[in-house]
C-alpha cells in the first residue's frame, strides 16, 4: 500500500516508541535496521527492497557498541529515515546509506539534549518522593520523559519521510556550524566515560587471559564476526555450566575443599553411629 502519510506516521511512532525504551524486551530488535527495513517494506508492499536497504545500513553499524549506554550513532533513526526514502523514491541503496550516516549523528544530538532535559524530571521526582507522592513519581519518571521524547523524536522522522531527503540536507545546512560542533564535542564526552567503564571491567587481571585469547584467536584464525560470536557464546555457556574458571572464580577450589570436608565429616559421623 503506497501511502506516504501512513509511512511517515508509522516511522515517526516507531522511532518514538523504540528510542523511548519503555521496557527491556524487544527494543533491541525494534532498533535493528534490518528488522525496520523488513517491516516498512511489508507496509509499502516491497519487503525485498526493504530488507536490502535495511541490511545495507545494518552493515555500517555492525561494530556499533554503546559503552555506558551512550550511543556513538543512532542506527534506528538512520534506518527509519533512509529506508523509507529507498522505498518511496528512486534513491539507490548506496545513496540512502550515505544519507543514513549523518542522520544517525543527528540522533546522537537528540539523545544528548533529551538526557539533559530529563534531568529536570529527576529533580521533580526527588521532591515528589519527599512528599510521598507515588503517582507523581511515576509521572515524572515515565510519563513526562515519554512525552518529551515524542516531541523531540516524532516530528523529525515524520517530516523527513513526508517531505523527503532534500529537507534533511537543507536542515544540516541551516543548523549553525558552532552548534553542531559543540553538540558533537558534548556527545563525545559521554561515550568516553562509557569506554572508561568498559576498559575498567575488561582490564581486571582475572579477565585478561580471556581477552587476549579471544583477540588472538580472531586475529589469526580468520573467524568472521558471526563465527567469533558463536564460539564466544559456546565458551560462555561452558564456563557457566562448570561454575567458572578457577581464575574467574577464586572460591571454586575453596568450595570444592569445603564440600569434600563436609562429606568426610558426614561419613565419619555415620560410621560412629553404626559402631564402626
Amino acid at each position: 500500500m503506497h501511502n506516504v502519510l501512513l509511512m511517515a506516521i508509522v516511522s515517526g511512532l516507531w522511532y518514538w516508541f523504540a528510542a523511548g525504551l519503555a521496557g527491556y524486551t524487544l527494543f533491541s530488535m525494534l532498533k535493528s535496521p534490518t528488522f525496520i527495513g523488513f517491516t516498512l517494506g511489508l507496509l509499502w508492499g516491497d519487503p525485498v527492497v526493504g530488507i536490502i536497504a535495511g541490511g545495507s545500513i545494518e552493515v555500517v553499524y555492525l561494530g556499533l557498541v554503546a559503552p555506558g549506554g551512550n550511543i556513538p550513532s543512532d542506527k534506528a533513526l538512520a534506518a527509519l529515515v533512509a529506508v523509507p526514502l529507498v522505498l518511496m523514491s528512486d534513491m539507490s541503496v548506496e545513496l540512502a546509506v550515505s544519507v543514513a550516516v549523518p542522520v544517525g549523528a543527528i540522533g546522537v544530538l537528540i539523545n544528548n539534549v533529551r538526557r539533559y532535559a530529563n534531568a529536570m524530571f529527576v529533580h521533580k521526582a526527588d521532591k515528589l518522593a519527599l512528599e510521598g507522592d507515588v503517582k507523581g513519581i511515576w509521572r515524572a519518571a515515565t510519563l513526562y520523559p515519554l512525552a518529551l521524547g515524542f516531541v523531540m523524536r516524532f516530528p523529525i522522522v515524520f517530516v523527513a519521510n513526508y517531505f523527503g531527503a532534500d529537507l534533511i540536507n537543507q536542515l544540516l545546512m541551516v543548523i549553525p556550524e558552532w552548534f553542531l560542533h559543540g553538540m558533537t564535542v558534548m556527545g563525545g564526552v559521554l561515550p568516553a566515560l562509557g569506554f572508561a567503564t568498559t576498559i575498567f571491567m575488561i582490564g581486571k587481571k582475572e579477565y585478561m587471559p580471556l581477552f587476549f585469547f579471544g583477540f588472538f584467536v580472531v586475529k589469526y584464525s580468520g573467524l568472521t564476526t558471526v563465527g567469533a560470536a558463536i564460539f564466544g557464546l559456546i565458551i560462555a555457556f561452558i564456563i557457566m555450566n562448570l561454575g567458572g574458571f578457577p581464575s574467574l572464580n577464586p572460591n571454586h577450589f575453596k568450595n570444592d575443599q569445603a564440600n569434600a570436608t563436609n562429606v568426610r565429616s558426614n561419613q565419619s559421623a555415620l560410621d560412629r553411629m553404626m559402631g564402626k
